[in-house]
């Protein structure tokens, strides 16, 4: 028999850019491939597996022993759901002992390619039920924005309106008190007026240009401090990352309604950390990004109210009384300008808003 033909890896190039994880088995299921999603879903790298049994790290999770062998034995596909991966003791690959287990979905697929014999794909299932959310709640977004829009142009011309007959009025009252009447509604009509221009300003052309996140943060930092001189704003950067290029005055205003979100939760006194790292091999609206940067803002208030916390990116939704509920809101439509994403976890104590945006697309031109 001849001896199979040993592929490079260049000739799985492709697979790298999945946000899958895949592994490439031999057919004494040894690890020839594995891709850079399969390397963070288990905490490992290909240089420490590759040519190692694959049970140095999945172990032998019921059923999947007996699938890969009918695969090999009958060319037989598989696919297998909710099944758990713990972390496997008395080996020194893949991922560590004591780690928390993971619940995967995966398919086995006979291949032929060389000494390559089956091809197998995990998903994650909690990162599968995240996707989902997150296209879901893109698309209410879209559909919430495009509404409010609309309703901010219909309300701008009749409040033009009231407010010139408010002026006029006053004009021809011969009591002087009787104005308080009439500024009440000027001032009212002036305030709603600038929530419609707020509302209306997320949807402005983007001004891309060369930003430095950590000069941007510092930025937010002083304004927070002159607002709340009592926060303590500590700082944790990573220094290392690169520029990126977007609207220097969006990206602002979405941090600095982040962080004036917790300064407010706090009520002026309590603890805010600013966290900045790079990230890699990100998938973001469906598409897998080699790197980005990740930043958080973490406080140790109250915590997010549970009635509001699925609803908290809905306009005009606030935990708090005399709120106006469109902070969050328009955080998260510039930052998904941006092409990148925010959510939050809370619990009382600790709030960590996380936002990433997707570095190589920032150094590219944002149409």
């Amino acid at each position: 028999m001849a001896a199979s033909k040993k592929f490079p890896v260049s000739a799985f190039a492709g697979l790298d850019l999945l946000s899958s994880a895949v592994i490439l088995l031999d057919d004494a299921l040894v690890i020839q491939y594995l891709n850079p999603a399969a390397e963070n879903l288990f905490a490992t790298s290909a240089r420490q597996l590759l040519q190692r049994p694959l049970a140095q790290l999945l172990g032998e999770p019921p059923g999947l022993a007996a699938a890969l062998d009918n695969a090999l034995a009958n060319n037989w596909s598989y696919t297998g759901q909710n099944f758990t991966m713990h972390p496997v003791r008395g080996f020194p690959m893949g991922r560590r002992h004591g780690a928390e287990p993971l619940h995967l979905d995966c398919t086995v697929t006979p291949v032929e390619a060389g000494h390559i014999r089956l091809l197998l794909e995990f998903r994650h299932i909690d990162q599968q039920l995240k996707t989902e959310r997150e296209e879901r709640l893109a698309e209410q977004q879209l559909a919430n924005r495009e509404l409010i829009r609309n309703l901010a142009h219909e309300i701008k011309n009749p409040l033009g309106g009231i407010r010139g007959s408010a002026q006029l009025l006053e004009r021809e009252l011969a009591n002087p008190q009787l104005h308080e009447y009439t500024q009440v509604i000027i001032k009212e009509s002036d305030r709603l007026q600038e929530l419609m221009n707020r509302l209306l300003s997320s949807h402005r052309l983007m001004q891309p240009q060369p930003v430095g996140i950590h000069e941007i943060l510092e930025r937010v930092r002083a304004l927070i401090l002159a607002e709340f001189p009592d926060m303590e704003i500590k700082r944790d950067y990573d220094t290392s990352l690169p520029h990126a290029t977007g609207d220097r005055e969006q990206l602002i205003q979405a941090l600095l309604n982040i962080v004036r979100n917790a300064a407010q939760a706090l009520e002026g006194r309590g603890e805010i950390i600013l966290r900045t790292r790079a990230q890699r091999q990100v998938t973001l609206a469906k598409k897998r990004h080699r790197l980005a940067l990740e930043l958080q803002v973490i406080d140790n208030g109250p915590g997010i109210p549970d009635g509001i916390r699925e609803q908290m990116f809905y306009p005009l939704v606030s935990g708090r009384a005399g709120g106006s509920g469109l902070g969050l809101t328009l955080a998260q439509n510039f930052i998904q300008q941006h092409q990148g994403s925010i959510e939050a976890d809370s619990r009382p104590g600790r709030t960590c808003f996380t936002v990433l945006l997707p570095l190589h697309t920032l150094n590219q031109e944002i149409p």
